[in-house]
Parts: structure tokens; sequence; C-alpha cells
């Protein structure tokens, strides 16, 4: 049996992922996390939205990650991401004016998901 202390570790509130580092395959960050995307009826984390190049919150540039994709480095105390700055700055993109009608967007996020290589799960 888990004790208390064991299953926080496993959970975390999605406001202390907001604004969490997420570094890539080299090391460097290359941004942050804005939020998180949860799939509705299975309650299941889907995406990440990166922000990248921003500077408190203005300009720059949302990406949105398979959620899959991103794996937690406890030394970093971030997320890792397989690919550089570079490479993600050449995924699929958008503003933030644009947020609502891109993330539910089908032809966006299967980019999305292609340009990761990650099966799509709907």
């Amino acid at each position: 049996m888990q004790t208390q202390t064991q299953n926080s570790q496993d959970c975390i509130s999605s406001d202390r992922v907001e604004g969490t580092s997420v570094y890539g395959s080299d090391g460097d960050k290359i941004g942050s996390v804005d939020c998180i995307m949860i799939e509705k009826r299975s309650g299941q984390a889907r995406e990440a939205i990166l922000d990248v190049g921003s500077f408190l919150g203005m300009g720059g540039s949302r990406h949105a990650v398979p959620w899959q994709k991103l794996e937690y480095d406890v030394d970093k105390g971030g997320y890792r991401l397989d690919v550089t700055e570079e490479q993600l700055k050449e995924a699929p993109s958008f503003q933030e004016s644009d947020r609502e009608r891109t993330i539910s967007d089908q032809r966006h996020r299967t980019a999305v998901y292609d340009y990761y290589s990650t099966p799509v799960y709907w």
C-alpha cells in the first residue's frame, strides 16, 4: 500500500506545472509550460502548450507538444523535450491571440503529432 507521501509524488497540481522550464535535447532551456490541455472525457493530459521566446508572457510563440514527449528531469527541476530550440521553432506554432481557434483545429493538432512522430490518441 502506498503512503500519502508516495501518492502525492505521482501527481502534481496543474498550477505547479505552468511556468515550469522546458529543456531541449542539448540541455538548454527552450521555453516553459504555459498550460496543459486535458481531454475532457478521459481526464488525460494530452498536450503541453509551451511558451517560447516571450518576455513576461508577451511576444514569442506558442507550441503544442504531445504530453508524452515531455519527461520530467529531477536534476533540472523541469521537463526535457527531445528536440533543440531550433527544431522546436520549426514545429507548428501559433500566437496567443489565436489560441482557442488553433488548439481546437484538428488539422493543426494532426500536424503537431506528425511533427513529433507521435501516434494520435483520437
